[in-house]
Order: structure tokens, then C-alpha cells, then sequence
């Protein structure tokens, strides 16, 4: 009977490995005894292929079973976890390691402490780390990512500097947090400290470092990157592709593309179609698309943003559709790309049907997935639903409390938008250039002259922000549509003449502007 279900056990993780997964859990299903090792090759299997909330409704079916979960079960069940970014049934596994005696296991510490990294809760990844007896290189590592992923560096960089043994892992770690920030100063340094450590950067060293230049779009450092890149033997690397299709260089793009000898992997496929839907060039990368091997979420998501950027909204609604019907599941990046499409469209129903989808997913609490929510009923006029949407935010960032304001501003709620503000500010949330824009506007349409005047003014005195272009045309649209001409007209001159020259002839709008309300 043992031997019999081994050999049922090993069929059924090869049919996993081979893509065969709903065959595999069949096999699962018929399997008249099953053992802890036949639960964690399916749980495994589903975790590995990133069919994360099946590994877990797995994981449920197995605590009400006659098997014994052990410390595979418990990795395989917190990777899960942490990869569908659900925290609360992490915290859930982590009571039954407890109750099972499983919390001086170092390999399930180690997941319970990237679980909680990936979910963003460091305090928790640290509580973890403290209480176990002792650390491997994979527990420094664990407890440097859940820093850098919730952008704590200063401290990230205390635990980088306290691990007994820097390996390369370590170093792309802390490389890779000051890189999704554009922090390309940083990056460096720990770069060309990492080589003087006697420590070889490899590819994912590299393509953090182009992906600083990237966002921060620094052409000569990311030339120059490419061309370390070149000299050091590296072949073709999807972030060389990602720098020059965000600089909107074709050519440069094209010669990449001519340099490809290789067959491409998932990840290279998915970068060359990216390339190609940045440029403008839709019809070439849906071909791509379709010739792919094989296309993952990320492909997906990939075309459906490209499409709902490019003014093909349809086509994006469509291809969700079409996704909907294949065995991928769409995660928060493609839920906010479909979200997008249903915005620009003005698409109530479409845009309800996705909000109902998402909840499905549990995906309707998540800042971004809601934030794209919020966006998408103030542009198809429903207020009331974009401050339920607001309200669903378990964490709500600048960008949240942004949408809503706009949200109140543009439908005339005045008083509503200026005590959200006040909300903002008593939260601890510090507001940006963009916040100043919708309440000045906010103010402008409502009369509020006075106030509008002392949140202009406290931009710089308590904010520490610049009055650009866009703040100045609005308390100047404020002021004349409450008749101060002279007022208005004063500011903008101020402006204008004030060595802003690198607005051009934008400033001589302004007090044209002025003129055409006298």
C-alpha cells in the first residue's frame, strides 16, 4: 500500500512539473489514503505554479484530514501566503505552527519571516527573527527584503551592515530596495562596494542597477551600465530593453532586439513585447503575444495595460475576457490595467462587473486595486461608489486620498474634499504637488478664495513644495473668477518674471489669462 501511493505521489508531482496540474490534482483526489507527503507535493505543486489561493483552500481541506501538517507543509502553505499577499491567513498559519510545535523549525522561521516581508510587515518579520534561537543566511536575507519592500532602508541597511556574512544575495537585496526608488547614487556605491568586498555581480546586480537608471531615466549611466553589461559577457537582459523603450528610443531598441542569439525564456518574451507596446507599436506586439511559447499573468497584464494606454480600451476589456477564460489568474497589476480601460471608457457596467471580480480574488481592500476603483466611478460619475471604494482601503496612501479629493472636487463637494485633507494631514500622510493641484481647483470652482490662498501658501511655508505652473494658473483662475483682476494679474507677472523661464511661453498664458477676465 505504501509503495502504491509513492509511486501515485511521484506521477503526480511529475504531471505538475509538466503543466498537468488539473490531471495531477485528479490523480490527487482518487487517491483512496493520503499521507502528509502526498499533501505537500500538491500543495508544493500548486505553489510553485503560482496557484496560490488553491494551494491554500488545499491547505483547509487538509487541517480537517487525518494527516499531519510538518514544516514542508507550513513552507509550502506560508509561501503561498506570502505570494497572494494575504496576511491575515499567513498570521492563521502561524498560530497552527505554533500549536503544532513547529516554531523552532529555522526553514519554517524563515518563510513566516518572508511572508510577513512580502506583506509588508516588517514589525512582524523582526518579532520572528528575535525569537529564534539562531539565524542562517537565508534568515539575514528574509529580514533585509522586509525592510527594503516596505522602503525602510535606513534600517534595511542597519541589518545589511549587521549580517555576519554579506553573500550575493544580500548585496542584489539592498542594490534592488534603492533601485525601485531611482535611488541611482546609492546603488552605486553598494555596487562598486559589493566588487570590492570580492563579490561577482551577476545579472539580477545589473538589471536592478539599469532599472534605477530607468525610472529615474538617467540615458549616460544606463549607456554605461549596457556597456559593462556588454564587456562583461552578459547576453541579452530584458532591463537593457525596459531602459531604452521608457526613453522612447526606438533605434536603440531595435539594435537590442537584433542582438538576440538565444532562445528567449518567459521573462525576455515578456520584456520584448512590453518593448514594442511602449513604442506605440500594438499590432507588432500582440503578434508577439500570440507567437510566445507560452504567456504567464505577466504577459497578460503586459498587453491589457498596453492596450488601455494606447486608446485601445476595448481591445484591453477583450483580452481580459479572453484571459478570464484560460487557467491564468489575474493578480493586482492587471486588475488595475483592465480598471484603467474601464475609466477611460466610462463604463459603468464593465467597471461594476471587474469590481465584482476582484472581490472574488480578495483583492478590493489592496491601495492599488482600490485606488483604480476609486478613479474609475469618479469618471463614470458615481460618487457614491468611489467613496465606498475609498472606504474598502485597508492602507490608504498619497495616491488614495488623491483620487478622492479629485473625486469630491470635480463633483462640487467642496467641504467634503477640504475635511479629507484634514484627514490626510492628521493620518501622518504628507501631501504632494498633485494634492495641491485638486484642492486649489476645488477651491477655485467652490469660492473658497480664502482659503485657497492659505493652503497656497502653506505648500512652501509648511510643506517645503514648489509653486509650479499648474498651482499658480489655479489660485490665478481663483482670484479672477472672484474678481480680484489686479490680485491675479500681480501673481502672475510675479510669476512669469520671476526666473521661471523654463516654462516658456506657458507663463505669458497666465497673465493672458487675467487679461481675458477684466
Amino acid at each position: 500500500m505504501r509503495s502504491n501511493l509513492f509511486q501515485a505521489t511521484s506521477k503526480m508531482v511529475a504531471l505538475a512539473r509538466a503543466g498537468e496540474i488539473s490531471i495531477a490534482r485528479k490523480l490527487f483526489d482518487e487517491l483512496p489514503e493520503r499521507d502528509t507527503v502526498a499533501w505537500n507535493a500538491m500543495l508544493s505543486s500548486y505553489s510553485q505554479l503560482g496557484w496560490h489561493r488553491e494551494a491554500l483552500c488545499l491547505f483547509k481541506q487538509l487541517r480537517i484530514s487525518s494527516a499531519k501538517p510538518d514544516q514542508f507543509t507550513f513552507t509550502a502553505a506560508l509561501s503561498a501566503s506570502a505570494s497572494a499577499r494575504d496576511v491575515r491567513y499567513g498570521m492563521l498559519i502561524h498560530g497552527l505552527v505554533v500549536v503544532c510545535g513547529c516554531e523552532d523549525a529555522v526553514a519554517v522561521n524563515n518563510s513566516l519571516i518572508d511572508m510577513y516581508g512580502k506583506c509588508r510587515s516588517p514589525c512582524s518579520s523582526r518579532r520572528v527573527f528575535e525569537e529564534m534561537s539562531g539565524w542562517n543566511e537565508v534568515s539575514w536575507c528574509s529580514m533585509l527584503f522586509a525592510y527594503t519592500n516596505s522602503g525602510l532602508l535606513d534600517v534595511a541597511a542597519q541589518v545589511f551592515h549587521a549580517m555576519p556574512r554579506k553573500v550575493r544575495v544580500s548585496w542584489n537585496i539592498i542594490i534592488a530596495g534603492h533601485a525601485q526608488y531611482g535611488n541611482t547614487e546609492p546603488c552605486l556605491i553598494l555596487f562598486r562596494e559589493m566588487r570590492e568586498n570580492n563579490c561577482c555581480p551577476d545579472q539580477w546586480t545589473l538589471n536592478s542597477l539599469m532599472k534605477a537608471c530607468t525610472i529615474v531615466e538617467e540615458p549616460c549611466l544606463g549607456h554605461m551600465i549596457h556597456g559593462y553589461m556588454m564587456k562583461s559577457g552578459f547576453k541579452f537582459q530584458s532591463s537593457i530593453l525596459s531602459f531604452y523603450s521608457e526613453l522612447g528610443s526606438q533605434g536603440d531598441v531595435l539594435k537590442v532586439l537584433e542582438t538576440i542569439e538565444t532562445t528567449l525564456d518567459q521573462v525576455s518574451w515578456n520584456a520584448v513585447i512590453d518593448a514594442h507596446m511602449k513604442l506605440g507599436n500594438t499590432h507588432e506586439a500582440f503578434l508577439l503575444f500570440q507567437q510566445a511559447p507560452e504567456n504567464n499573468v505577466v504577459s497578460w497584464t503586459i498587453m491589457i495595460a498596453g492596450f488601455a494606454r494606447s486608446g485601445h480600451e476595448r481591445e484591453a476589456l477583450c483580452l481580459f475576457a479572453d484571459m478570464r477564460r484560460t487557467d491564468k489568474e489575474p493578480d493586482e497589476l492587471t486588475f488595475g490595467a483592465v480598471l484603467l480601460a474601464c475609466s477611460s471608457l466610462a463604463v459603468l457596467g464593465h467597471g461594476m462587473a471587474i469590481h465584482g471580480c476582484l472581490i472574488q480574488y480578495g483583492f478590493e481592500a489592496r491601495s492599488y486595486v482600490g485606488n483604480g476603483l476609486v478613479n474609475m466611478y469618479t469618471k463614470c460619475g458615481d460618487l457614491q461608489a468611489s467613496s465606498r471604494a475609498f472606504i474598502d482601503i485597508a492602507q490608504k496612501d498619497l495616491v488614495s486620498f488623491n483620487a478622492m479629493l479629485f473625486a469630491y472636487g470635480l463633483h462640487g463637494w467642496a467641504t467634503r474634499a477640504l475635511q479629507l485633507y484634514d484627514d490626510m494631514i492628521l493620518s501622518g500622510i504628507t501631501p504632494d504637488e498633485v494634492t495641491f493641484i485638486g484642492l486649489l481647483t476645488t477651491c477655485s470652482h467652490a469660492g473658497l478664495i480664502e482659503r485657497g490662498q492659505l493652503l497656497y501658501e502653506s505648500m512652501h511655508s509648511i510643506h517645503g513644495l514648489t509653486h509650479e505652473m499648474h498651482h499658480v494658473a489655479c489660485i490665478v483662475d481663483m482670484l479672477s473668477r472672484g474678481g480680484f483682476i489686479p490680485e491675479a494679474r500681480s501673481l502672475a507677472i510675479n510669476y512669469y518674471e520671476g526666473g521661471r523661464s523654463d516654462d516658456g511661453p506657458d507663463g505669458a498664458v497666465l497673465v493672458g489669462a487675467c487679461s481675458g477676465k477684466v
